[in-house]
């Protein structure tokens, strides 16, 4: 038997919001079989509990969506088996879950049921302390992505005021065109729009799973341009128009200002329609065929120039922000590790493995 297939997502953000959590996309309700919420303090192997039955699942041939935690790179926040309905999520802070139907879909593993409570108690004042300094981190982070947002808003400003907006009209209708020609429209189906992040502002820089994410996509148009020209615009109406069609679609929110999509998939169609942040960001190993859309051509160009001092600098400022931002989510993360010292030594992990080969084949049970 092959094994199955892997596409990566991000359910959460750190975003010019704060933080901000689209869990209740991973899986509904009304879909599932079963959720494990799983809970427990840091380092108690929460993310490496996911990643064994992710794995383990995949031997069998299964495919899977792992869901990335966007404050650690190699860390879990979720689990998907999309066949069986079976999703796993750390329900731990700051994306706290909650049973929504307790025992009929919803379980709760507690992995502190098997820890040394003395032992955590006995360092108490050294875990709050830890906490507090992660939380500081966190806060100037979301502060600097607020500033950057301010700046992004005054460079869309000066883009705005040179854009021919007839030209990017005739650009979007060119691109839904190229889309939707020679397809029926049909009602027999409500769609729906699952909504994700593609992308994340992470320890490690600004993080995408683009090519995980359209690995069965076979055209992929590429949206290009300055902030401003109008190219989150152009995926809400691409939104839109696959909605009439009663087509379903990933639709995938920006990992910098949420309130905006970055991204758009019709899996019926094998089709995506994608703004990458960064904007110049290379996608390597799509296998699709890709078509790039320059917005810069609903540009005037001439009035443009006008504003290349403030855009310039608006451009430096604003990318400080979120390297300054990037540097202290990458100090909260150094600094959370800190926490295992305490957590580590204090787990029975052999009982968390029994509770783990269990949960594996519960979920083999609903196979």
């Amino acid at each position: 038997m092959d094994n199955g297939t892997v596409r990566s997502f991000f359910a959460g953000g750190n975003t010019c919001l704060g933080f901000y959590s689209l869990y209740h996309n991973i899986i509904q309700q009304k879909d599932a079989s079963r959720i494990f919420v799983i809970k427990g303090g840091p380092g108690v192997g929460k993310s490496t509990f996911m990643k064994y039955i992710g794995n383990a699942m995949l031997e069998k041939g299964y495919d899977i969506e792992q869901h990335w935690c966007s404050s650690d790179n190699n860390s879990l926040d979720g689990l998907v088996i999309p066949k069986i309905g079976v999703c796993l999520l750390d329900g731990t802070a700051p994306h706290v879950v909650d049973p929504i139907t307790p025992g009929a879909v919803d379980e709760i593993i507690h992995l502190g049921d098997h820890w040394n409570e003395a032992q955590l108690v006995e360092n108490k004042t050294s875990i709050l302390n830890t906490f507090k300094k992660v939380s500081r981190c966190f806060q100037t982070a979301y502060t600097s992505l607020k500033e950057a947002k301010v700046i992004h808003d005054e460079w869309v400003s000066y883009i705005t005021e040179c854009i021919d907006f007839r030209k990017v009209n005739e650009i979007t209708h060119q691109v839904i065109e190229g889309i939707f020609t020679n397809i029926q429209r049909q009602y027999e189906d409500y769609p729906t729009s699952r909504e994700l992040f593609a992308s994340a502002t992470t320890p490690m820089g600004l993080v995408n799973q683009w090519p995980s994410i359209l690995q069965n996509c076979k055209k992929v148009f590429v949206l290009r341009g300055e902030p401003g020209t109008g190219k989150s615009t152009i995926i809400q109406r691409l939104i839109t128009e696959a909605k009439s069609y009663s087509l379903c679609t990933e639709a995938f929110r920006s990992s910098f200002d949420p309130l905006k999509f970055s991204g758009v998939y019709i899996p019926k169609l094998q089709t995506a329609v994608i703004n990458p942040f960064p904007n110049d960001y290379i996608l390597d190993g799509l296998r699709a065929d890709i078509v790039e859309i320059d917005l810069t051509a609903g540009m005037i160009i001439s009035r443009l120039s006008d504003y290349d001092k403030e855009v310039s600098e608006c451009r430096e400022r604003f990318w400080n922000s979120i390297n300054r931002a990037i540097n202290y989510i990458a100090s909260a993360k150094k600094i959370h590790d800190e926490l295992e010292k305490y957590y580590v030594p204090a787990m029975d992990f052999s009982k968390i493995n029994e509770v783990r080969d269990r949960t594996l084949q519960k979920i083999i049970a609903l196979t």
